[in-house]
């Protein structure tokens, strides 16, 4: 029997030139009774990019005809890229000039040709074939036809303008298909006919939104833009309904039975949804005996149920400032499946025994129940430890001794993975914080105080101890892994931080977590720290999910997988089945007629994993990106009544057409255009991140503290456009002097100037 990645490396073996159908069944001498799973093995190659189909119904290898298959990103400036998912030998994107975009829309899985290779590397491609439209859906702004929509106008049609610049169309939308929107109103479009090159594209409004500043209103647009799954089917919450909302005997029989064990979950203030709660204890040797329990999701939810597949097409959950979007339906999501306090709850249960020096000597897994004794948080918690807050330490008497070991044990564990040189980012992040209405309140600093990272770190220690397990049986499943660094970055990175008198003081082939480690305990608390740690954080490569075990760079670890939040990770529930069926001696491969060892289910998800990595990891993202816009613009709309004040920030980001700048006491990012620096021609120069002014020598680099102006909040473009203070200064200064100079002779007083809008804009908040 041909499994997929079979065929794949039989094409690549035997097959060396495009072949048709026919062909292929007699050069790779496919059985007569093989041949429909094998044709339906090519179907699947080529809808998925492994294989390209050409003039007269061939296959070929995509490698052998300077073909690629990536995600299209386009620019609102008309152009695209395309991220290959089999890199480069130069490694980056690929360039597509906008006539060679061939109806490709931003976020289509497309296959390119490349045409040729500038210099500097740099590749530029066609897109020949469109494998996968990102949307069939697409959010944005309708309104009727004006004087410059020819086509719009002759055929009396409303459109729909896109929220997303970067989709580079308008749709047009019937007579009698605009839903009941009105002019102004945000809609979300369907798409009834896709573009090509002589037709626009036409759809019909499926859901009027409303106004685009009404409260809550930009939460669904960032929803609807990304095409996240929002309200969950009637089948998948008619499942979790059936499941009822407590434990039941019969789902207890056959655990470990933790409940008498002093257990205690510690989240955030605001958390409905607990994956993961705490137990520990001292043993007589001097040993810690920790018991990380993860909310058992794969015991109520089936490989191939409602709930399974949607919570695999949304691949996890997203959590916006004002509400979240779950993965699976409240009735699990923080009811049945939540470890709540007070009620049993079933968990797949990691213990381990700890030394002194860190080190995990000794493991078991369990099938197991517990019964959180308390809900904590980690303000709490840090209150206990940290504040020794009197009336938190009577209140909570009965677990202080708990939190004790906790702080003990965790020290030991951060201590020894500092020493294998994991490398510890501490850059602050931003919490929004939103009033009633649904407006920015403030925007503050989160702070990691010593119960989040304490939780974090026997978090990771119980993934680590998971992934080492489940490599040890070769069992199929997924691996959280962290590339090295590229080598040209580093290369970069190297040049940069010698201008500061550093350098990572290790051959490039050599590269160690620890180097960068090294580096970062060097430069704390240096004015150099920022910009150094910036250029590290955009140095390394993206954690992604994979079937194999590639280990962990940043975290130094060999072995590493994401098991504690099944609860809002898909990838962390396929481990969780993993683990179980490795348990059972059902996927484990301890060799050849091995008692309980399903040879047909091994295979079938050791075919299916390397799909299911590439689609979480892509959800993962899309989650993230979609996360950071939300917050981005409701920064910006905090900025929209501060224009004309100035603040303090740093240089986060150095291009050719200016600086981008982080508030220090907002965390918004601004841009400094170029254009407002007219004190000066200033240069780029893109090996030191940093602009020179040609004639003054000023340097702006990344990581420079700076004072700055808003001058505008542009809400369309969703950017905040900010000037350098003393420039500002200098060109106004600059204005004057001649301007005075050249005063006509018969007046008394010179002329006033009349205010600049940024000027009029700081007298009448004055007067505020």
């Amino acid at each position: 029997m041909f499994s997929r990645d079979q065929v794949l490396a039989l094409m690549r073996e035997r097959v060396h030139h495009p072949a048709g159908m026919r062909e292929l069944l007699q050069i790779l001498k496919v059985p007569r009774d093989e041949r429909t799973s094998f044709k339906r093995h090519i179907k699947t190659l080529v809808a998925s990019g492994d294989l390209i189909q050409i003039r007269g119904h061939r296959f070929g290898l995509p490698e052998k005809m300077d073909l690629y298959v990536g995600r299209l990103q386009t620019h609102p400036a008309g152009y695209g890229f395309v991220t290959p998912e089999r890199p480069l030998e130069a490694g980056g994107d690929i360039y597509i000039s906008g006539p060679l975009l061939n109806e490709a829309m931003h976020g289509d899985r497309v296959v390119v040709r490349i045409e040729r290779i500038k210099d500097g590397g740099r590749a530029e491609g066609r897109i020949i074939r469109i494998l996968e439209r990102a949307n069939e859906s697409i959010v944005g702004r309708y309104d009727r036809d004006d004087s410059s929509r020819a086509e719009s106008r002759a055929n009396g049609m409303g459109y729909v303008a896109p929220f997303d610049r970067r989709v580079l169309m308008d749709i047009f939308i019937p007579p009698g298909q605009e839903g009941g929107a009105s002019p102004g109103d945000m809609v979300v479009v369907e798409l009834t006919r896709w573009p090509t090159a002589t037709r626009g594209a036409i759809g019909h409004v499926t859901e009027v939104l409303g106004d685009i500043d009404a409260p809550g209103v930009d939460t669904e647009i960032i929803i609807r833009k990304y095409g996240i799954p929002d309200a969950h089917s009637d089948e998948a919450v008619t499942e979790a309904v059936r499941l009822g909302g407590a434990v039941s005997e019969r789902d207890i029989r056959g655990r470990t039975d933790f409940r008498d064990v002093t257990t205690v979950t510690i989240d955030g203030e605001h958390a409905r949804d607990f994956d993961d709660a705490i137990t520990i204890e001292k043993l007589p040797n001097g040993h810690f005996w920790l018991g990380v329990h993860i909310a058992d999701v794969s015991h109520y939810v089936q490989e191939g149920s409602a709930l399974d597949r949607e919570a695999y097409e949304r691949g996890t959950s997203v959590y916006f400032p004002e509400r979240a979007v779950h993965m699976f339906p409240s009735e699990l999501a923080t009811g049945l499946c939540s470890l709540n306090p007070h009620v049993d709850r079933l968990v797949q249960s990691c213990l381990m025994e700890i030394d002194r020096h860190g080190q995990v000597v000794r493991h078991e897994f369990h099938d197991g129940v517990i019964n959180s004794d308390e809900r904590m948080t980690y303000t709490a918690v840090n209150g206990i430890l940290t504040d020794r807050d009197p009336q938190l330490m009577k209140q909570y008497a009965p677990l202080v001794p708990m939190f004790e070991q906790m702080r003990e044990l965790f020290q030991i564990l951060n201590d020894a993975r500092r020493r294998r040189g994991s490398i510890d980012f501490d850059l602050n992040e931003a919490e929004v914080i939103m009033d009633e209405g649904g407006r920015v309140e403030a925007i503050i600093a989160l702070e990691r105080n010593v119960a989040h990272r304490l939780i974090e770190e026997f978090m990771l220690l119980a993934n680590e101890t998971v992934a080492s397990y489940l490599e040890s049986q070769n069992a199929p499943s997924l691996y959280r892994i962290h590339e090295e660094p590229d080598i040209l970055k580093v290369a970069k990175f190297e040049e940069f931080i010698s201008g500061f008198g550093y350098s990572l003081a290790a051959p490039t082939g050599a590269l160690r977590p620890r180097h960068f480690q090294k580096l970062i305990e060097r430069i704390h608390g240096k004015p150099e720290e920022k910009p150094i740690a910036f250029l590290m954080l955009r140095t390394m490569q993206k954690a992604r999910y994979a079937p194999e075990n590639l280990g962990h760079f940043g975290l130094a670890a060999s072995s590493y997988t994401h098991f504690t939040s099944p609860i809002r990770r898909y990838p962390d529930l396929v481990v969780h089945r993993a683990l179980r069926a490795a348990r059972h001696g059902l996927l484990s491969d301890r060799g050849a007629g091995a008692p309980g060892i399903d040879d047909d289910a091994r295979e079938e998800l050791a075919e299916e994993l390397p799909e299911v990595a590439r689609h979480t990891s892509e959800m993962e993202r899309r989650a993230d990106d979609a996360e950071r816009e939300l917050v981005q613009w409701k920064k910006v709309k905090f900025m929209a009544d501060k224009v004309g004040d100035e603040f303090e920030g740093y240089v986060t980001g150095v291009a050719a057409f200016g600086l981008f700048i982080e508030l220090i006491e907002h965390f918004v990012e601004g841009l400094v255009h170029v254009s407002t620096m007219a004190d000066d021609y200033y240069r780029f120069v893109e090996s030191a991140h940093l602009l020179r002014g040609e004639n003054t020598h000023k340097v702006y680099r990344l990581g420079d503290k700076v004072k700055v102006q808003v001058i505008r909040v542009n809400m369309e473009m969703r950017q905040v456009d900010l000037g350098l203070v003393e420039i500002l200064e200098r060109v106004r200064e600059g204005e004057r002097g001649p301007r005075r100079s050249k005063a006509a002779p018969k007046r008394e007083k010179p002329r006033k100037q009349r205010p600049g809008r940024n000027e009029r804009q700081m007298r009448k908040r004055g007067r505020q």
